[in-house]
């Protein structure tokens, strides 16, 4: 049996990592900001955190904020990774790193390369956008009369449960550096996705679909953020949306 820590252990991904690994027989540990007796703020480090990798073989680094601030936590992590003997460093990562120019895209890929040059073991698997995310962006674009939708971007999400199989499995096993990224079964336009989730809410909404200026949009339209040559994902966006609004939606 192997100690794992999961960073953002009480997260989307964190919390089904968790559950797996310790269904796993593994002892785990979860790492979170408000996560007692681990309650660690990885951007301000701290000696919490020395007391959270003591004795640990993996760590499991799903904690991340597009707010800012995953560099400065990757260094602390890594720092007290060494410090404790650490073994293993898993992180999870997203397709279009170093092809995607947003902000939030950029520190992901910098804290790849923080990973590959810490000298600890590493693997790094980067995986397509989950069905939540999108769920959240039409959510958020459903306050309006009308879906503003950026012409010519597609997207190819995956069941964040899948994602979650993928990195216990990582976990268990040793060091494998970059492994094949993981993608969603279905690259859909997001028009496509669009009306998929009006279905499935009962909403009534007129789409626009608008040209969006600038390197990322063009990066995005490029497919830069996709992977279709590893549809590894089972779930549809569809079968995600069922479960979700299995209650019933009222239409708005």
């Amino acid at each position: 049996m192997t100690t794992i820590l999961v960073t953002g252990g009480t997260g989307t991904l964190g919390r089904l990592v968790t559950e797996r690994l310790r269904t796993g027989g593994h002892e785990v540990r979860v790492l979170a900001r408000h996560a007692q007796p681990y309650a660690v703020d990885l951007i301000r480090g701290g000696s919490g955190l020395d007391a959270a990798v003591a004795g640990v073989d993996t760590v499991v680094h799903c904690a991340s904020t597009p707010r800012g601030g995953d560099e400065q936590a990757a260094v602390h992590l890594i720092e007290a990774a060494r410090r404790a003997g650490v073994a293993h460093l898993v992180y999870i990562s997203i397709v279009g790193v170093d092809a995607v120019p947003i902000g939030y895209y950029k520190a992901k890929h910098a804290v790849e390369r923080q990973i590959q040059e810490s000298g600890l073991g590493w693997t790094i698997l980067r995986t397509t956008q989950f069905h939540d995310l999108l769920v959240r962006v039409f959510e958020g674009m459903g306050r309006l009369p009308v879906l503003i939708l950026p012409a010519g971007v597609s997207d190819q999400p995956i069941a964040v449960s899948e994602v979650a199989d993928r990195l216990a499995e990582l976990a268990v096993d040793g060091p494998a550096g970059r492994v094949e990224d993981m993608g969603g079964p279905e690259v859909r336009t997001f028009p496509d996705l669009a009306r998929a989730w009006l279905r499935a809410t009962g909403r009534r909404r007129p789409a626009l679909t608008v040209p969006v200026p600038g390197k990322a949009f063009r990066a995005l339209r490029a497919g830069g953020h996709l992977t279709p040559g590893n549809p590894v994902g089972k779930g549809t966006f569809e079968e995600h949306l069922a479960a979700r609004y299995a209650g019933g939606a009222t239409a708005r």
